[in-house]
């Protein structure tokens, strides 16, 4: 039996104060530490919320170093809260590195839900949710860039990543180039005043960027909508050998063995599948 106190991670607000939570700001004031991405930056909302616990910095420049450290305090009997400078923790930001370590030495974790730019900006999208993937920040070269565009073009499930003010408009540009005409949904400002989503086609957006200099401004979520699926593409055999595939396996299996058996898209496959069960659930229904 173990004395290890508990590592929390913490999500914070993504722009307005007032959605942190009741939870949040007692667990801030009662652990040993917190563990910020820039204290300086987070002084602010610790100030506000009167949370005078000690703070000390992990980013990514020093978490292996500061991963030793708090695993130590936390095996001490130290209690540390994880915080980002908004948001979830460890979503497109440090924290891996530290909550890895804690779970290999069966250091208590414990998350807490709150504000995500992802989660918030995909649920007002319109755009599918009920499968996507979450790709963080596009690489910064041009040819790694258009080779994960490339990839997310055949998905037939709603991507989201981020992307900086200074880089938004050449990546939209890129996106253009790639995707084509592809609908996608920009984000920007969550929570806060001028929040803004724009959606319409990648040169949609480009004009809208392109008209003001203020639009540039600002954290940006980019969602990009699955890929068109043409079942007419995939013969009668070929389903029902999917068919009879789905009773002895599961769905994405099934799909690759297909594929591979007809030399066809494993996506268009796991479409087609899934457009095929809920036809079949809402026959059993009725």
């Amino acid at each position: 039996m173990t004395n290890f106190a508990t590592l929390y991670i913490v999500p914070t607000p993504i722009g307005n104060l007032d959605d942190i939570s009741a939870r949040a700001i007692e667990v801030l004031k009662q652990v040993n530490w917190i563990a910020a991405e820039d204290t300086r930056h987070s002084s602010r909302l610790l100030q506000h919320f009167s949370i005078s616990t000690r703070t000390l910095s992990l980013h990514d420049h020093n978490e292996d170093k500061r991963t030793a450290m708090l695993v130590q305090r936390l095996k001490d009997g130290e209690s540390v809260a994880l915080i980002s400078d908004a948001g979830t923790p460890l979503i497109s930001d440090p924290g891996f590195v530290f909550v890895r370590r804690c779970r290999e030495e069966c250091i208590p974790v414990t998350a807490l839900p709150g504000p995500c730019a992802a989660i918030t900006a995909l649920s007002a999208s319109g755009l599918p949710t009920d499968r996507f993937i979450f790709e963080g920040f596009l690489p910064v070269k041009t040819q790694a860039k258009d080779n994960q565009l490339a990839a997310l073009k055949e998905r037939t499930c709603t991507s989201v990543f981020y992307e900086a003010p200074r880089r938004i408009l050449a990546t939209m540009n890129d996106i253009a180039r790639v995707l084509g005409d592809r609908h996608i949904v920009v984000a920007k400002e969550l929570s806060k005043t001028f929040e803004t989503y724009v959606s319409g086609t990648p040169g949609d957006v480009i004009d809208y960027l392109e008209a003001d200099a203020a639009h540039q401004k600002g954290e940006f979520v980019v969602m990009v909508s699955p890929a068109q699926v043409n079942l007419s593409e995939i013969s009668t055999e070929a389903m029902s050998l999917l068919t009879t595939l789905c009773d002895h396996m599961p769905l994405k299996k099934a799909a690759a063995v297909v594929a591979d058996h007809y030399d066809l898209k494993k996506n268009a496959l796991y479409q087609a599948g899934l457009e095929a069960k809920g036809a079949k659930e809402v026959k059993e229904t009725d």
